[in-house]
């Protein structure tokens, strides 16, 4: 499974650190920018290039987008097709996501997340199936997509 980033100036650094660390622990990794920190850098372009990425191929990639509130990122992926992306508070949270509603992309608000937490959501973001044996979370999904589809 490749995991690709993206993240505006606000995100950056927590990216970097974040993307590290899923390295560290043999992932793939794909970074669809900012690749520099580029001060005055639009987050819709980031969030773009992973919905695009993750809506060939969303059963076996993930996404991480950070920016400063979470909120311009969010709003931006979840405009694509396949995508559903969950703007992440706390663990818990991204368990109930990703348990439930078999989200593939995780958002970040880099300027109300610390590190620790942002590393427990990605953790978890990662290592939590989607419970399709539970009929109505299955059923749930299945009419999210089919909105993507019509």
């Amino acid at each position: 499974m490749t995991i690709y980033f993206g993240a505006d100036h606000r995100g950056f650094q927590l990216k970097e650190k974040l993307k590290a660390a899923l390295v560290a622990k043999g992932y793939e990794v794909a970074d669809l920018g900012a690749t520099t920190l580029v001060p005055d850098d639009d987050y819709p372009e980031y969030a773009a290039a992973v919905a695009e990425h993750i809506g060939r191929a969303p059963e076996v990639s993930r996404g991480i987008l950070v920016c400063g509130s979470g909120a311009g990122m969010d709003i931006t992926v979840n405009k694509f097709r396949y995508i559903r992306s969950v703007l992440g508070f706390k663990s818990d949270q991204v368990y109930a996501a990703r348990h439930d509603d078999d989200v593939n992309v995780l958002t970040i608000a880099a300027d109300y997340t610390d590190e620790d937490e942002a590393q427990k959501m990605v953790t978890v973001f990662l290592s939590t199936p989607f419970a399709s044996d539970v009929a109505r979370y299955l059923r749930r999904v299945g009419k999210v997509i089919q909105i993507d589809e019509s």
